[in-house]
């Protein structure tokens, strides 16, 4: 577990095809973080004394300041691209989310039905019941550009598909991940101009501006740590290739 920047954070990969990431954090002595992009859907626990409160959140386009309640933990469900809830259009969650009712301390409300919480180490058990009972299901098209499948299907389609499982391109997912990639890079160290060439970036300007929109910082502020306004969660990823 590393802690750093007023977050302590944890995550871990996930071998389910809808699962893109499983992660959990602490917040203390912060109370604001930046909150990078992000195409993915989530479903995201948090709660401190007294009380627990359950979101899905959607994908969003650009990076901006998000609050953090102090001493307060959380555990989040980070979906794959093209998986989603069909009673929760991508178009009504994309840069928001929906809080859901009725959480109690062990159980909470989904898609009209009671389902105990999930927790750190079994996040893929209760994933594959919500697939069973159609509550949450993965568009294969876009699922297939993902995994770098050849398609027998239009780029419209394709465009068409990715809109409603996102809520956002093809086009923009490709540039928010290759942002995030740039920036964990330039983290560990990686010259700009290096990232520039390995990423497909025109040139240093045109990376200045993805990582402003995207990331809310420039490669220089992404080399020093910032306590008072951590980052939200990065982590190694790729762009669809046939997006």
């Amino acid at each position: 577990m590393a802690a750093a920047m007023g977050l302590e954070v944890e995550d871990r990969p996930s071998d389910s095809p809808f699962v893109e990431r499983v992660w959990r954090s602490r917040s203390f002595a912060v109370d604001r973080m930046m909150s990078v992009a992000n195409p993915y859907t989530e479903l995201v626990f948090w709660g401190g004394p007294g009380r627990i409160r359950v979101a899905v959140q959607g994908p969003e386009s650009r990076a901006g300041l998000a609050p953090v309640p102090p001493d307060t933990w959380f555990f989040g469900i980070t979906f794959s691209l093209g998986t989603a809830l069909p009673q929760l259009p991508a178009r009504l969650l994309l840069d928001g989310g929906i809080e859901l009712p009725e959480v109690t301390d062990r159980r909470f409300e989904l898609a009209g039905s009671r389902w105990f919480r999930p927790g750190f180490g079994n996040a893929e058990g209760f994933v594959d019941r919500l697939v069973r009972e159609g509550v949450l299901g993965r568009d294969p098209v876009v699922a297939a550009a993902v995994d770098d499948h050849r398609l027998r299907v239009s780029l419209r389609t394709v465009q068409r598909r990715f809109l409603a499982t996102t809520g956002l391109t093809p086009t923009a997912v490709r540039q928010i991940l290759r942002a995030r990639q740039a920036a964990m890079l330039i983290m560990e160290g990686v010259p700009p101009v290096e990232v520039v060439h390995t990423l497909g970036y025109f040139d240093q300007p045109h990376l200045t501006r993805s990582l402003a929109r995207y990331i809310g910082r420039t490669a220089r502020q992404l080399r020093r740590v910032d306590p008072a306004e951590p980052l939200s969660l990065l982590y190694k990823t790729e762009p669809p290739a046939n997006a």
